[in-house]
């Protein structure tokens, strides 16, 4: 299968890196290449991509999407958690913007074997590293009822994550849970037939937050955040889209910190802390997409981009 993904927020977000024909840039959730492509489009003979992605899929499309422009695009199989480390193996200090687009890639919900996605019945995965032993059915059939409800209340945040967590381990008692309509099956029982009309697909926050805890994604997003920061060259700007409010209030409160990270009390007359601002945030709301843009992409409507920029001269 093709590796197809609609880049949200793409113009938005080239804009908002302010590209230097002879930059060094990284994208640390390369995915498709799709915000890649445009960066390379703009850099010079001497600019710099660097793409990151612990997807094999991902690798190879980008890879082959990204051929044209050469060695100006170095590719790595990595976790972006891990871009200072990776960046320093391949003799890079700093680089001039940096963008993540979180989440899924309609590529990893379309391909049925992933296990991604609700609207499949496909054995349960989720895996975005397929070398990682960790998988959705390894969680669905091995964490305690409460250890289920809190994942599926804390990052699906679904007001029935307690009678679903009960009905996955009622029904895991009986035989293993192996697929994901198998567990659709088992979400559907566990919500109100009047409520499952609302607010979308029933399975939609619970395939979420399974998704969430497979991959560590919150974590991997707040341990990173200040190492991406650090990365940056003085007017570098680092471009995060999110596409849920637990991903954007960790990105808003660390770019936040790093803006203002005095600790003094807010009756001291000078600060004493000696903790000096990294930057400024860009914008004091984050950038949405247009009504145009989801409209045509419909997975763009929760989509939200934030932008740091790197104290000092550029």
């Amino acid at each position: 299968m093709e590796f197809k993904h609609t880049s949200v927020l793409l113009e938005e977000t080239i804009e908002s890196l302010n590209i230097k024909p002879d930059g060094i840039y990284l994208d640390g959730t390369l995915g498709g290449g799709g915000h890649s492509y445009e960066i390379c489009k703009r850099l010079s003979d001497k600019g710099r991509l660097i793409g990151i992605d612990q997807d094999d899929a991902a690798i190879k499309a980008a890879g082959e999407r990204l051929e044209e422009f050469g060695n100006k695009v170095t590719i790595l199989r990595n976790n972006y958690r891990n871009a200072k480390t990776a960046l320093q193996e391949i003799d890079v200090a700093g680089v001039d913007g940096i963008v993540l687009d979180l989440g899924v890639s309609s590529y990893q919900l379309d391909e049925k074997d992933r296990g991604f996605s609700y609207r499949y019945d496909t054995p349960l995965d989720m895996r975005m590293d397929r070398r990682q032993t960790l998988s959705a059915k390894e969680i669905i059939n091995n964490y305690s009822e409460m250890d289920l409800f809190h994942v599926i209340r804390d990052y699906g945040e679904d007001k029935f994550a307690k009678n679903i967590a009960k009905h996955i381990v009622a029904a895991r008692e009986d035989k293993e849970i192996e697929t994901t309509g198998e567990l659709n099956e088992l979400i559907k029982a566990a919500i109100p037939a009047k409520m499952r009309v609302q607010g979308g697909h029933p399975s939609k926050k619970t395939f979420q937050a399974i998704r969430i805890e497979c991959n560590r994604e919150l974590d991997v997003l707040k341990e990173s955040l200040n190492d991406l920061i650090s990365l940056l060259n003085p007017g570098g700007r680092l471009c995060i889209i999110t596409f849920h409010s637990l991903e954007d209030r960790i990105v808003k409160t660390a770019f936040k910190r790093a803006e203002n990270p005095c600790t003094c009390p807010p009756e001291f007359p000078v600060c004493v802390c000696g903790k000096k601002s990294l930057g400024t945030c860009v914008g004091r709301k984050p950038i949405i997409p247009s009504d145009e843009e989801m409209e045509y992409n419909p997975r763009s409507k929760s989509s939200k981009l934030r932008v740091f920029e790197k104290g000092g001269q550029a």
